[in-house]
């Protein structure tokens, strides 16, 4: 009865449009007042759930992200992104999905992503003739991608829970992030082709270079994280550190686009991002100490595995599970509850910790795009000031692109383990 008094009050929660983080503080809270358990719980659980060191990495990371972003980087990333890829066809739409790989970068998460080139693109693409209801869909799918490659904010959650080294996720989601990012670019050069869309003409070397002289130093923040990880010199929470003052230092100095009276009205803005992340991260350690001492993951786990131990089956059952909740709940919430018993299901069946981990946030990043709690697909959609129906029926080959690439990093591990077993074994 009061497992039944949890799972209502939170799919209730969710029905009725609170918020994720307050859903699962409730649920919980209704739980252990039918279970006679004292409320003080919450605070101890909640707190156990963010007491980790390599938490800290998320509100350096965010902070990085919004420095640049504020001190000019998305106009540079954009304009290298056109000059790179703006010849072919649909040659906006292309700089679109390359803009978000390269802002992947920079930000670590895919709303941040979707909202700071969204604001610029999907205007720019409309007003050159592009459906906006595709602009907005580009878009959204688009997005999905830089939570993949490094900094990663749901990569960081993972280490956080699992115990794996946060620099090998960073380096793990790499490959299967641009793998992502090539799969919907060429679905744009045949949705291009078969419905007309503009190409912009090509601008020359000179465009080139020039741009990528302006975009350098976004790219370079990318290799200065990675770098610093593989040869040792700095932890994860140590590079997020170094962002961030590589970051306010390029926008003052370098692009001088960064007003020194706006740092302050910046950090407190990321520090209110980090604070609902974190809030988010401490209820949903509470939810996910309930579902432990119910033994729901032991009963998961059971449950599948007296039907198969076949290592196929079980991804595929894993990939259905995750598909299906990403669409209905927040990435982080979803992973902080179903990561470490599905992880407990995986290793059953032998497959690697770091494989699991890869797949299971590409799951997620899926459901960022997928009707009805599409966060990226919400915030394209607002951009573009329309409903969700003509978005969501634009995304859907985008959808399916991504859930190729999904089902080739599921079954090829070595996608995502070579590169951090290589480079940092």
């Amino acid at each position: 009865m009061g497992l039944a008094l949890l799972l209502g009050t939170f799919v209730l929660g969710l029905v009725i449009g609170l918020p994720v983080a307050v859903t699962l503080g409730l649920s919980s809270m209704a739980y252990l007042l039918f279970a006679d358990i004292p409320l003080v719980v919450i605070p101890q659980k909640m707190y156990a759930g963010m007491d980790s060191f390599v938490l800290l990495c998320i509100p350096g990371f965010i902070l990085a992200g919004n420095l640049m972003n504020a001190g000019g980087i998305t106009e540079r990333i954009v304009r290298f992104a056109n000059a790179l890829v703006g010849w072919m066809r649909g040659g906006l739409a292309q700089a679109n999905i390359a803009a978000s790989m390269l802002f992947g970068g920079v930000s670590g998460t895919a709303v941040a992503d979707v909202a700071s080139v969204g604001g610029m693109m999907i205007p720019g693409m409309k007003k050159v003739g592009y459906p906006a209801p595709f602009a907005a869909a580009v878009t959204a799918a688009s997005s999905t991608v830089g939570p993949m490659i490094p900094p990663s904010v749901p990569m960081i959650i993972v280490g956080s829970l699992s115990g794996l080294s946060v620099g090998k996720l960073f380096l793990a989601g790499a490959v299967p992030g641009l793998m992502l990012g090539g799969m919907m670019m060429i679905a744009t050069y045949f949705i291009a082709r078969r419905r007309n869309f503009p190409r912009e003409p090509w601008q020359g070397v000179r465009e080139l270079l020039s741009s990528f002289t302006g975009a350098v130093w976004a790219i370079a923040m990318t290799v200065m994280i990675v770098g610093g990880l593989l040869i040792g010199i700095t932890t994860p929470t140590e590079t997020a550190v170094v962002a961030s003052l590589y970051a306010a230092i390029v926008g003052l100095f370098v692009y001088r686009e960064l007003p020194l009276r706006r740092i302050p009205g910046i950090i407190v803005n990321s520090a209110i991002s980090s604070a609902g992340i974190l809030v988010l991260v401490g209820t949903a350690n509470v939810f996910g100490w309930i579902l432990v001492a119910e033994r729901i993951p032991q009963m998961l786990a059971d449950g599948v595995l007296s039907v198969t131990q076949n290592k196929i089956i079980v991804i595929l059952l894993i990939n259905l599970l995750l598909l299906f909740v990403g669409m209905f709940m927040e990435t982080i919430a979803a992973l902080i509850i179903l990561f470490v018993p599905l992880q407990a299901l995986a290793a059953a069946v032998g497959i690697d910790p770091l494989h699991f981990a890869v797949f299971a946030v590409l799951n997620l990043m899926i459901g960022l795009t997928t009707p009805p709690v599409g966060v990226c697909l919400f915030v394209a959609s607002n951009i573009a000031r329309l409903p969700l129906s003509p978005v969501i029926r634009a995304i859907t080959p985008y959808i399916i692109t991504n859930i190729i690439v999904l089902l080739l990093v599921s079954y090829i591990p070595a996608l995502s383990t070579w590169l951090p077993n290589t480079l940092m074994p």
